[in-house]
């Protein structure tokens, strides 16, 4: 019998379009994906200047992820490493890095980096606890 990550497949993901699992990449070019990533469904990924989206990731439904801000005219690469969470409805900005094991709470907004092995929740998002892997 196969574990699921033998079965596992990238999916197709074409710009603007929703994927068969309901998520839209912008600037698909522009988005690196590892293996076993789990994308929530709603899901908005703005990849303009970069998104990495590395193994065993996972983000809940509902999320953003915007590597450019028209907002605030902020642009810059997102990188999301090995075993990261992001919980639904939460929103990541340019230029941050959620560091290997962390977690992200639900309904968060991420502006800064967050260091390896920590919880981070909140608007915007700070350090809840550190995490003993």
């Amino acid at each position: 019998m196969k574990s699921n990550s033998e079965k596992w497949k990238k999916p197709v993901i074409s710009h603007g379009k929703m994927t068969k699992y309901n998520y839209i990449v912008q600037y698909p070019e522009n988005l690196k994906l590892g293996k076993n990533f789990d994308i929530g469904e709603f899901t908005y990924i703005n990849s303009q200047f970069g998104v990495i989206i590395e193994d065993n990731v996972q983000i809940g439904s509902h999320c953003s992820i915007y590597s450019n801000s028209t907002i605030d005219e902020k642009h810059g690469a997102v990188n999301l490493k090995k075993n990261c969470k992001i919980g639904t409805h939460s929103t990541v900005m340019p230029n941050v890095t959620i560091h290997e094991n962390s977690v992200i709470a639900a309904h968060s907004y991420v502006n800064t980096n967050v260091p390896k092995n920590q919880m981070w929740g909140g608007v915007p998002a700070k350090l809840i606890k550190n995490l003993g892997y």
